[in-house]
Formats: structure tokens, sequence, C-alpha cells
């Protein structure tokens, strides 16, 4: 009886170490298995030869006051990390729109994509085309950060105001650090897993101050690496980081003409290629937001900053009440 509770106890642990998110499924790379937070659409797109679909949820308040609000997601999530902030809007009677970018989330993995933040940003107002949306208030988070602000450059009278939310790109990181080609990407992505992906994200995005609550995300990105077609989806992956480390959009921030507010957690140190920079005095420079918020506000005219103090990468996952006000207060 001693060896059968010995034992039992051993099988329990195990099972622990196996299912470190809950038991949760291996998710396919449609992400068909998983419900978002709101009813999801598709748009049919043509792009490239490729016949896609672009997922995308669309809320309409219970009393809506005439304004719409996008939100685009950051690399290393998707739209359904926007509940809270969607939520908080449609209080507010605002429609909001939450596509999932070509390559990510809900939509479609394309084979042999050139992906560009210009083909994102066309392939976004295709959306508001079919749902003949002509103005937006427009969001975006990180990498979304970096979408939001060149959607705005083509299309600026479709944009009347400009959130940026801790966006990455704030600086040119090809000038210091070293190029990953996408096949060493690829090779990298293919060997991502819950335990690598949380790593990162804690060190990066929460300095280590890690809650229950932010497992999901990372089960988000990583539920679907055991499925046997990953590989596409580890491809995508590592085709849009070449995109974020070769275009970056800190040149053109003067161009922006609507009025801008960035929202900056100032703990962030999210630098694309850190790690590979030998030199430590340069390392150690990069990704500093309570500087780079500073200098991108100087850079964009028409624009404001807010800084959040003791805040890191998401401050609308890690501190929602301190973000949702000066976001709602400038849409307004």
């Amino acid at each position: 009886m001693k060896l059968i509770s010995i034992l039992s106890t051993f099988f329990l642990v195990s099972l622990s170490g196996i299912y470190a998110q809950d038991n949760k499924p291996v998710l396919d790379i449609m992400l068909s298995n998983y419900e978002y937070p709101f009813s999801v659409k598709y748009a049919k797109i043509e792009s490239q030869g490729q016949q896609l679909k672009m997922a995308y949820m669309d809320i309409n308040p219970s009393s809506n006051n005439g304004k719409t609000v996008v939100l685009l997601h950051g690399k290393n999530f998707n739209g359904a990390y926007w509940k809270t902030t969607a939520e908080a809007l449609i209080k507010e009677g605002y429609r909001v729109i939450i596509p999932d970018q070509i390559g990510f989330g809900k939509s479609s993995k394309p084979i042999g994509y050139q992906f560009t933040f210009q083909q994102l940003a066309i392939n976004t107002k295709k959306i508001l085309d079919e749902l003949q949306i002509s103005k937006i208030h427009l969001l975006g988070h990180s990498m979304g950060g970096m979408l939001a602000t060149r959607f705005t450059l083509m299309y600026p009278n479709i944009v009347e105001k400009l959130i940026l939310e801790n966006p990455i790109g704030l600086e040119d990181w090809k000038l210091v650090a070293p190029y990953t080609s996408i096949d060493e990407n690829y090779e990298t992505e293919l060997q991502a897993n819950y335990e690598t992906a949380k790593k990162y994200q804690s060190e990066f995005y929460y300095n280590n101050q890690w809650k229950p609550e932010y497992d999901e995300w990372v089960y988000l990105l990583t539920g679907w690496v055991k499925n046997t077609n990953y590989h596409i989806v580890a491809m995508n992956n590592a085709q849009t980081s070449d995109m974020i480390f070769t275009q970056p959009v800190i040149y053109e921030f003067e161009r922006i003409t609507v009025p801008t507010l960035l929202i900056i957690g100032t703990r962030d140190r999210t630098a694309i290629g850190k790690n590979k920079v030998k030199d430590s005095t340069i390392r150690d420079n990069m990704g500093l937001y309570q500087d780079l918020g500073k200098e991108t506000r100087d850079r964009i005219p028409n624009s404001t900053l807010i800084e959040l103090d003791n805040v890191g990468h998401l401050p609308h996952i890690e501190a929602f009440d301190r973000f949702i006000t000066p976001f709602i207060d400038f849409l307004q």
C-alpha cells in the first residue's frame, strides 16, 4: 500500500509537469479549437496570388456614439488579448474592430507570403472597406504600433486619432544588432515551447513579476507547437520577425499629422536582436522605454505622452485601470 501511495504521488507530480497549462489541448494552426471572447467573422482576401481568410471581431455597443476603434495586436499575440479593452470601449459607446493579421491567430497562415507592414495595412483596410467604415480611431500595441503607424501614413484621411501602446520600432535595431536570417529565425521558432516563451515574456515584458493570468497569452503563442502543421506557423513567425527588424518606421514619425497618444510602460525593455549584441554598453542602452517614449513624443507632431511607471510591455494587461483612463479620455 505504501508503494502504491508513493507511485500515485509520483504519477500526479509527473502529470502536473506535463500539463503545466492546466491540461489545455494542443491548438490547431487556425485556433479553431480556441474560443475568442467575441464572435469571429472572416474577410476573404485575395493577396499575392493566394485566397486568404482574415479573422476579425466586430463588437457593437448597445448605444452607439458613432465612432469606431480598431485594435491592432502585437507579434506574440492575437486579437483575443483585447477582451477587457473592448468591453470598456463598448461601454462608452464605441464600435470595436479587432483583426487578426494574416499569419496570426485565427487568420490564414500562408506559405511563401511576403510580409510587409504596407501589405498588412492593405489587408486591414480591406476589412474596413467591407464593413463600409471610413473613419477610425486606431490603437496599435507592440508590432501593432508599427503597423498602426504605417497604416496612418498610408491612409491619413481614415485615421482620426492614433494611439501607440508600447510600440516597438522606436529605435533602429539593425544599426547596432547583427542581422538574423529568416532561416535562422525559423530554426529558433521550431524550438519554441511554453517554457522558452514564458521566460522571454517574464524577463522583457514583466520584469520577472509573473502572474498566473499571463499564462493564457503564452498558451495562445505556444499551444500549437505540437501540431503537425506548426512548421507553417514557425515560418510565418520567422518572416514577420524579419519584417519587424528590417522595416523601421522611426524615420517617418515626423510625417504623422493626426493627433497621437503614446502610452508607455517605462519598465519595458523590449529590443529585437538585443541578445546578439556583444558590446554590453550598447546592449544595456537598447529598449529603454523611459527614454524612448520621450524621444518618440518629440518626433511626432501633435503628440501626447502618458508614462506609466513600473509597468512593462503590456499596460492593457498588466495595469489596465491606469491604461484605459487616458486612452478613453484621448478618444473623447
